[in-house]
């Protein structure tokens, strides 16, 4: 699992969007472990309070499941993950088409150079 870290946004909120981009394409099983708090603090290189929030956050919306004295997992829901694979792909395209406007290319040019 990639998880990269800028300054453009709030640490937690990349860390818990590399996440769910990991559990979407397959890299994080459902139902799979999580690493500790601490090692993924440690393998991102921010404090380890910022991984636990991003966790907290993650259970909150049902992505992640704590079981207690065993560690926190990938849900086994199949349709949540299909809905957040909904919800990025849709956060992904928006950013795209953003982009896309901003350098003055219309969709019918965009994609004729994805065409060729």
């Amino acid at each position: 699992m990639e998880i990269r870290v800028d300054e453009s946004t709030a640490i937690y909120l990349q860390i818990m969007e590399g996440i769910k981009r990991a559990i979407v394409r397959g890299e994080l099983k459902l139902g799979e472990k999580m690493v500790s708090v601490r090692d993924l603090a440690y393998e991102v290189g921010v404090n380890p309070n910022t991984v636990a929030r991003a966790y907290m956050e993650l259970e909150r919306e049902g992505i992640l499941v704590s079981k207690r004295g065993r560690g926190t997992f990938v849900t086994d829901d199949k349709n949540k993950i299909e809905k957040e694979r909904q919800i990025l792909a849709k956060r992904y395209t928006q950013r795209f088409r953003k982009e896309i406007e901003e350098l003055g290319l219309s969709l019918d040019r965009v994609f004729k150079l994805i065409e060729k």
